[in-house]
């Protein structure tokens, strides 16, 4: 289960309350920022972006490819560990807004996690530190330390300990 916050909306659907749950020169403020770091290629500057603008919390030596599209109500709520890949064209979001509720979680994504291109990261997701997503996937639940997740419905294809198996295997493989 995620962990998110439901508000329960009157009337229309959600997304009709949305400058009620958060100011519109703030949704605008970060939909410049996060535009411009989209197209930006200078990692570093990205991230200053990121840490300064949006006030998220993303860790030393984090790669943020091309094209990731950040949550533009809530970006605060993101945090990115040190040494992680966020794929191409990947999506992460801390808000959901739905017909009879809106829904609000902090993602945390650990140290060293490798998420693949296209993947979307709903809110209130927790991706432990070494995980790897794979491409394409939707991460609709925690993703456990040291994993390897994929899929639609995001499945866990191999475990920790598989995982460094796996790594032991390939090492040797490198060696022979």
């Amino acid at each position: 289960m995620r962990n998110t916050e439901r508000y329960p909306v009157k009337g229309a659907n959600s997304l009709w309350h949305i400058y009620k749950t958060v100011p519109f020169v703030k949704v605008m403020k970060n939909f410049l920022v996060i535009q411009l770091a989209r197209y930006t290629p200078f990692l570093k500057m990205k991230n200053w972006m990121y840490r300064t603008f949006l006030r998220m919390k993303v860790g030393d030596q984090t790669a943020f490819a091309l094209m990731v599209m950040l949550d533009i109500m809530f970006p605060e709520r993101i945090q990115v560990g040190r040494n992680t890949v966020i794929g191409y064209n990947t999506t992460i979001l801390a808000h959901e807004y739905l017909i009879k509720e809106y829904r609000l979680g902090d993602v945390s994504i650990g140290d060293e996690v490798m998420i693949g291109a296209n993947t979307t990261i709903l809110p209130g997701v927790t991706i432990g530190d070494g995980a790897i997503v794979s491409a394409g996937t939707l991460v609709h639940k925690d993703v456990p330390p040291g994993v390897f997740a994929g899929g639609n419905p995001m499945k866990i294809i191999y475990t920790k300990e598989e995982m460094e198996q796996r790594s032991k295997q390939e090492e040797g493989d490198v060696w022979s």
